[in-house]
């Protein structure tokens, strides 16, 4: 019988939304908005600025763009005059290529969206009045997630302003506080999102709205102007393409700015709810929540459809939330693996509405497992990853006494043992016992028992048990996820990775009829590293468009967070648990609205430095491609002393340029990815006081072991509203090529302390738009052909150590069992052990078996670290390898995780490549000299000829006496060469 053979793809999965409807009523993905032909939706930006950023120039049309410190007011006679001026250019542009206008943008956009053919698009292309031309993009993910997409469920979101040293929780009833600009009062947030359930609790107070807000109340079906009370002081819909796609919106949508699934909902109280003292979720009590910012008012533009939604309708939201008057907006959507290319039509509008004063907090991406994969990368917007700050922890004791610490948000029973069984032993394999899939299992034999399920769609598992007569479920994933809660009303414990699955699962293998389990809330902090740290499911850096931009920028409270949702689309629930980014989003922007409330003459970018320099270590890493500039801590924010921000011409220079740079942009913070590691690097950030008084700071360098780093001059004294330029020089040292070095330069005063953080990756040799993930990029290659890119220019040399013939050695064990789970303690396992010395460059281990009907898997192991895992389901030719490994004790497990049979044969080779080893001499051929991003052919020839069998060999570069880690190089010498 086969459990998980040939792979598995259920897995738990964050889509930074939360639809848990039935399939049948879940929105489709949408159509292309552009089809093979080239026909489809378009959207079209204008050569002239809008009106946020139009400083005059047009001969009768005064400036628009508002001063610094002031708000963009649409009404004024001269943005009325330049709005009507560029209606005209609109119409004639769209004349001469004759298209049809579908949404028009003015105010953060210049442009429109239209319906185009490939050959309308070229000609608007060739228009000296077009900026550019392009094809309408999805943003979001279809809300149709096992569970229950981004919400996972714990208890309530961290009260605005709470201090990162004492309980992330409240644990009393939450006490208003006194309106003022430490509640958010007298800001408006906006809310680009799935719409708002207006009739929560969380939304329920009377309000004026503020001076200069010039929104309004857009009625549709189930949403009435009174919904509009002042807490929500606008709201609107924007769905023009997407019904241009299909002409309707999806199923179980309504066409008004009501949300149906929770997701904006959650954002928006997120933000900036009420005070809600007594939380209830399917009857048990939870703890007080509050928006960040509950005095804040609510915009609501409603742009996505089923978690999706078109760049053309959210670009509209973005200039009617600009034109109507919002001080902060919320993006809370993003690209399912990160953005691909800079100066997004999304990103320049996002750029107008800073440069007019409106600070953006977008979600950084639900993508932790891929490094690299940030959504909204734009230097101008505050990309937000995501921080565990509750445990929610529960511990599973097996019967042998296994402790496994997992997650759960449920009452759980507690108490003595009970009787366990495995979901496939429980019912019909055909109808997905094994997922406990609703209808699977036979309730004779479950009725009072703990079920474990492998992790599929985890409501309608948690229903099928419960229904079943189970007394519980523990769900266990087999390939490993995120760690996530969700509150199910039924006592459910979730064991999120791969180790944990195969403890339980081969437990249960050895107990198929006598296994226990008990099952008690808390444990002993072992399912994280400490709060708050980084989530796992947090998408990490770098930016993998731009060299020189730093994201993340911070992190903040973003797994189990209680909000208010949609009952719509969360079981008829108001408040629930959601997990993601977009969680973490709206906390930034209640905290940038208390900032812009305080501090009214702040710029954006003035708001995004004093949340980032003042921003804390997470627990368990200090990596800023990891966390950013830290936790957000929004009580030192208040008052950080220096402020460090891009002017407007630098960071529309950065808009304008094809393929941007940014490490000259005046940021907090420091990214050196591929930059060349044979010369220094020079830059300047530019320090302003907006402190109260006079104040002296120096300078200090952390981390960045290798580097050399000055800073110059070492300290600056500056009086309030003053500026100083410092130049901050940066030389590799001994830092490792081609791996990150990171750290941090701190400028330190009497009363405030300002850091920013610095990653450096210098290239050597491979160039990685990628963190150091464990797995080297470019270093394996065959000797008769191998290739390098150097990221230097000058003189090439290089050695090798010859070639060394690959051990072999043949094994056998018994088979466990079929389709199984790996545990290094369970059957169907073999264990060896290699020893590596000091000064090695490389360790390659390889596993293969002749038998057609057996599945290999290979773990390399340092301790109790995994270093690598090959688990192809389509070969059994594994390979597990570590370049420049630390030297020590490793361990090779073999796992059949397919069984051809009772005993299972295979072959394990590996190879210990030593630095300076002297091995069977071979032929190193190269050019003499290379450029900067050149690639580099080489050989790697035997002098002689090789015994039969596989082989492998360490070469290493140098330029000008700098010498570059290189590759390791495979040969194979056959019986008949």
């Amino acid at each position: 019988m086969g459990y998980f053979s040939g792979g598995s793809d259920r897995k738990v999965t964050l889509t930074d939304g939360a639809d848990r409807r039935p399939d049948s009523e879940r929105a489709d993905s949408p159509k292309a908005a552009v089809d093979a032909t080239g026909t489809g939706v378009y959207v079209v930006q204008l050569a002239e600025e809008p009106l946020t950023t139009y400083v005059g120039g047009t001969s009768g049309l005064a400036r628009t763009r508002p001063a610094p410190g002031n708000r963009l007011d649409v009404t004024s006679w001269p943005a009325q005059a330049y709005r009507r001026h560029l209606d005209a250019q609109r119409a004639a542009v769209a004349s001469a290529a004759g298209v049809q206008v579908k949404a028009a943008y003015t105010t953060a956009f210049n442009g429109f969206s239209a319906t185009l053919t490939a050959q309308q698009a070229t000609a608007l292309r060739a228009d000296k009045r077009v900026r550019a031309v392009t094809a309408a993009q999805a943003l979001g993910s279809r809300t149709k997630a096992p569970l229950a997409a981004a919400p996972a469920t714990s208890t309530p979101a961290t009260t605005a302003g709470a201090d990162p040293s004492t309980a992330y929780r409240t644990a009393k009833p939450v006490k208003p506080a006194k309106p003022g600009p430490a509640t958010g009062a007298g800001m408006v947030i906006g809310v680009l999102d799935t719409g708002i359930w207006p009739e929560s609790a969380s939304f329920a107070r009377t309000m004026t709205a503020p001076a200069g807000w010039r929104g309004t109340c857009q009625t549709g079906v189930a949403f009435v102007a009174e919904y509009c009370n002042g807490k929500i002081v606008g709201a609107r819909y924007f769905a023009d393409t997407w019904l241009a796609g299909g002409g309707s919106v999806p199923d179980g949508e309504v066409l008004s700015a009501r949300d149906m699934a929770g997701h904006g909902t959650h954002t928006a109280s997120t933000a900036a709810g009420l005070p809600i003292s007594d939380v209830t979720i399917d009857g048990r009590r939870f703890d007080p929540i509050s928006g960040v910012a509950p005095d804040a008012q609510i915009a609501v533009y409603k742009v996505l459809w089923g978690g999706m939604g078109y760049d053309a309708d959210i670009i509209a939201g973005i200039d009617a939330a600009v034109a109507d008057g919002v001080q902060v907006l919320n993006f809370s959507i993003g690209s399912q693996l990160g953005d691909w290319e800079a100066n997004t039509p999304i990103g320049i509008a996002f750029l107008n509405a800073t440069l007019s004063g409106v600070f953006v907090a977008a979600s950084a991406g639900n993508t932790g497992i891929v490094s690299g994969a940030i959504s909204n990368a734009a230097p101008w917007v505050t990309t937000v990853g995501a921080a565990v700050t509750n445990l929610d922890e529960a511990t599973v004791r097996l019967g042998d006494g296994t402790k496994l610490v997992g997650g759960s948000l449920d009452a759980l029973p507690g108490g003595a043992s009970r009787a366990m069984v495995f979901g496939e032993q429980a019912g019909s394999p055909d109808l997905g016992a094994v997922y406990c899939e609703p209808g699977s299992l036979d309730p004779a034999k479950i009725k009072g028992r703990v079920v474990a399920c492998a992790l599929s769609d985890t409501f309608g598992s948690a229903a099928e048990v419960r229904a079943k007569g189970g007394a519980a479920m523990v769900l266990f994933d087999p390939v490993g996820n995120y760690r996530v809660n969700s509150i199910y009303n039924f006592p459910v414990v979730y064991l999120p990775t791969e180790k944990q699955a195969g403890a339980l699962f081969n437990y249960l293998m050895r107990h198929p009829t006598d296994a226990t389990v008990s099952l008690r809330s808390g444990g002993d902090g072992s399912s994280v590293p400490g709060v708050p740290s980084v989530a796992d499911f947090s998408s990490t850096g770098p930016d993998k468009v731009t060299f020189g931009v730093f994201k993340p920028d911070l992190v903040a409270p973003g797994s189990d967070i209680i909000a208010a949702v949609s009952p719509a689309g969360n079981f008829g629930r108001q408040y629930d648990a959601y997990s993601g980014t977009s969680m973490a989003s709206p906390y930034v922007a209640g905290a940038a609205a208390i900032l812009r409330a305080t501090h009214p003459r702040w710029s954006p970018g003035a708001v995004a430095s004093a949340l980032r320099t003042t921003a804390t270590d997470t627990v368990g890493t200090s990596s800023p491609l990891d966390q950013g500039s830290g936790f957000i801590n929004l009580a030192r924010a208040k008052e950080p002393g220096l402020v460090i921000e891009p002017t407007a011409a630098e960071l529309t220079e950065f808009s304008e340029t094809a393929a941007p740079d940014g490490r000259e942009l005046n940021l907090p913070a420091i990214s050196l990815r591929e930059y060349d590691g044979t010369r220094p690097v020079t830059l300047t950030r530019t320090l302003t006081n907006v402190g109260r008084a006079p104040e002296t700071y120096r300078s200090s360098v952390s981390g960045l072991a290798g580097m050399k780093v000055t800073v110059t001059p070492a300290s600056v004294t500056l009086a309030p509203g003053r500026s100083a330029t410092v130049t901050i020089t940066l030389r590799r040292g001994s830092a490792p090529w081609d791996r990150y070095v990171t750290g941090s330069i701190t400028w330190k005063g009497l009363a405030h302390s300002v850091r920013i953080p610095v990653a450096a990756r210098p290239w050597g040799i491979s160039p990685r738009p990628y963190g150091d993930d464990g797995e080297e990029f470019g270093r394996m290659t065959s000797g008769s052909f191998g290739m390098i890119q150097p990221g230097f220019t000058g003189p090439l040399a290089g050695r090798s150590t010859g070639y060394t013939p690959v051990r072999r050695a043949s094994y056998s064990m018994p088979a466990g069992v079929y389709g199984g789970v790996f545990d290094p303690s369970a059957s169907g396992v073999k264990t060896v052990d290699f020893t590596v010395p000091a000064n090695t460059a490389g360790i390659i281990v390889e596993a293969d078996t002749e038998d057609p009907n057996t599945n290999l898997d290979l773990y390399l192991y340092k301790g109790d670290t995994l270093i690598y895992s090959s688990d192809r389901y389509w070969t059994s030719l594994e390979q597990a390898y570590k370049f420049l490994p630390e030297p020590g004790r490793y361990t090779a497990y073999v796992f059949a995780q397919v069984p051809g049979g009772p005993v299972v044969d295979f072959e394990l080779r590996h190879a210990v490549i030593g630095r300076n080893a002297r091995y069977s001499p071979a032929t190193l051929t190269l050019p003499s000299t290379t450029e900067r991003g050149q690639s580099v052919n080489f050989t790697l020839k035997p002098n002689g000829p090789l015994a039969e069998g596989d082989f492998w060999a360490y070469t290493e570069w140098s330029t000008d006496g700098t010498v570059i880690p290189g590759n390791l190089v495979s040969t194979q010498q056959s019986a008949w060469q």
